[in-house]
């Protein structure tokens, strides 16, 4: 058995097209679990009928966190992290964290065992990269309406504000995978072979 000062848990944050889900499937195709906050906000509006769209997808997460409160979905994330514990899983990663409420109540969860990493690089590239890229790309428009909304009224800033390391994702794929990798040395994230 090992205690919680095993378990170590990375949170990515950063605005959309950032590299989030790129530093992320680095990672898991090390084998380290992921829990997805969007997979649970896709699972509700499966549950409520409603089409996956962009569209939907964002009306639907600002609206469930009116309803329901802004910790509608970490209490999802925190049973799906617990359960990966209970099955001895020491080493998680979360993708998609978006909010201050979000970040507090996890932090008070798992105060020690968490790691907040964001991925930030210069506004012009980020939206460059979000209208170039095959899945879900947006135009001029879009991304900046979905910045502002999720700044706004998701609170995405502060957990980027707050958080241990940053890693900054102007250059290449191969640039990021270099940077993530010395950063997983030094907190000693990866599982000895």
């Amino acid at each position: 058995m090992y205690s919680m000062n095993d378990v170590k848990i990375l949170v990515f944050v950063g605005m959309s097209g950032s590299g989030k889900t790129t530093a992320i499937d680095y990672l898991t195709e090390k084998g380290i679990p992921k829990i997805y906050f969007g997979g649970i906000i896709y699972q509700a509006m499966r549950e409520a009928g409603i089409e996956i769209t962009p569209e939907s997808q964002q009306r639907f997460r600002e609206e469930i966190r009116q309803k329901e409160g802004k910790d509608f979905v970490i209490k999802r994330v925190l049973k799906e992290i617990q359960d990966l514990i209970n099955a001895g899983q020491k080493r998680i990663v979360l993708d998609g964290l978006y909010s201050w409420t979000e970040y507090k109540i996890l932090k008070k969860a798992y105060p020690t065992e968490t790691t907040v990493i964001a991925i930030i690089l210069p506004r012009a590239l980020r939206h460059h990269r979000v209208a170039e890229r095959p899945d879900r790309p947006f135009n001029a428009q879009e991304i900046n309406e979905r910045d502002w909304s999720e700044l706004e009224n998701l609170e995405k800033g502060a957990p980027i504000a707050i958080a241990d390391y940053y890693l900054e994702n102007s250059g290449s794929i191969s640039d990021l995978h270099k940077q993530l990798e010395q950063l997983l040395k030094d907190i000693d994230f990866l599982p000895k072979s």
